[in-house]
């Protein structure tokens, strides 16, 4: 991809990765961007969370100068294959600044004329007073539209000067169970997965019904234990009173 005059791009990047290698590739990305200078290259933002055991997510944020931008992204990803992680997506959108300051530059021009206009009529002696606070009003509106502009263009500007890059990690493989390079990768993953899955339906079941389930089996217990003895009672009645 080449850059194109006037458009600014915006770049983002996810990985996977594993979990205990994430930080090391986040410190290593920060290197990077501190290698280059804070001409070149600043942070912008960073985040690091641990959500649970092996299960991170992590966020780097970065201002690129738009010559260095591609290549930057491209070391970037390579950093992570080289610690068995894996680009899971990439997007680069482009926005065509240099139009935008373009029409904001006539909109400015415009507005100027205007406010040239108002401030003739101003100067004129003879005006009364709804029509000084007629113009007054318009005044202050095409100040308004003017300052609007000039922000607006230096934020175009900005675009053009500056080039935003976002990497996100995540910890994991790329697709589990997808790759179909490594079959028996998959079919343990798949295992493993499944495994997981049945024990966590066991424990389940045991949480739900093991409750009541041991109150049946200590009265089923006591049932056992003492209907002999309330047999025997029942027998010895009925022989005393036959006698």
């Amino acid at each position: 991809m080449t850059a194109a005059p006037g458009v600014a791009f915006t770049y983002r990047y996810a990985f996977r990765l594993p979990s205990e290698r994430i930080s090391a590739t986040q410190e290593a990305h920060v290197a990077a961007c501190e290698k280059l200078g804070i001409a070149r290259c600043r942070i912008a933002g960073m985040r690091y969370r641990l959500l649970g055991e092996n299960n991170i997510e992590a966020m780097l944020s970065f201002k690129l100068d738009p010559a260095i931008a591609r290549n930057f992204g491209k070391d970037g990803i390579a950093r992570v294959t080289a610690v068995q992680g894996t680009l899971v997506d990439a997007e680069i959108t482009g926005t065509d600044a240099g139009a935008a300051i373009d029409q904001l530059t006539v909109q400015h021009s415009r507005a100027t004329d205007e406010l040239r206009r108002i401030n003739g009529e101003l100067a004129k002696p003879k005006l009364t007073a709804s029509e000084r606070v007629d113009l007054q009003r318009q005044r202050a509106e095409i100040l308004r539209t003017i300052s609007a502009t000039e922000d607006s263009r230096a934020e175009q500007r900005d675009s053009l000067a500056t080039t935003p890059m976002t990497f996100t990690y995540e910890s994991g493989k790329a697709i589990r169970g997808f790759d179909a390079s490594a079959p028996l990768s998959s079919a343990l993953d798949t295992g493993l997965g499944s495994v997981q899955i049945t024990i966590a339906v066991v424990l389940g079941l045991i949480a739900i019904f093991g409750p009541p389930g041991v109150i049946i089996l200590l009265g089923w217990l006591a049932w056992r234990r003492f209907r002999p003895r309330r047999d025997v009672a029942l027998a010895k009645a009925e022989t005393t009173a036959s006698d």
